[in-house]
């Protein structure tokens, strides 16, 4: 199964999730030393290992973090070569000056917001979805 790809679909059917817990980006040299289960993402730059993991296990293993997150994820199936959908909820984001940090998954996008911007976050993109914003 590819995915959605047509935008109106995208967005009208794009149902936000706001996942339980608190997440934190951390950098690492060796990611073969955290349990993969415990890891939400993890990608290669060539300064480190990004991870981004839940608040608490990153506290247990003393990774060092300065921004706290909430996960949403956008329920819909979509194409990883789909126009547009990133586009438009960034910038519904944006114009509510609500930071977003995107991860496009095989299945879903996946939007981290700062823990305060949660709920402000959902109301933005629920009236994105409904076409009022």
């Amino acid at each position: 199964m590819s995915g959605e790809t047509d935008i109106r679909t995208l967005l009208k059917n794009m149902t936000p999730v706001l996942n339980d817990g608190e997440y934190v980006f951390c950098t690492i040299d060796d990611p073969g030393k955290l349990n993969r289960n415990d890891l939400v993402g993890l990608f290669r730059e060539d300064e480190g290992f990004t991870v981004i993991l839940n608040k608490a296990i990153a506290d247990h293993l003393n990774l060092s973090y300065n921004y706290i997150a909430a996960w949403i994820t956008l329920t819909i199936h979509s194409s990883l070569d789909a126009v547009g959908l990133t586009a438009a909820f960034s910038k519904a984001l944006g114009d509510a000056s609500i930071s977003c940090n995107v991860v496009a998954a095989y299945y879903h996008d996946h939007i981290f917001v700062g823990l305060r911007d949660a709920d402000r976050a959902m109301l933005v993109l629920k009236q994105l979805a409904k076409g009022t914003k």
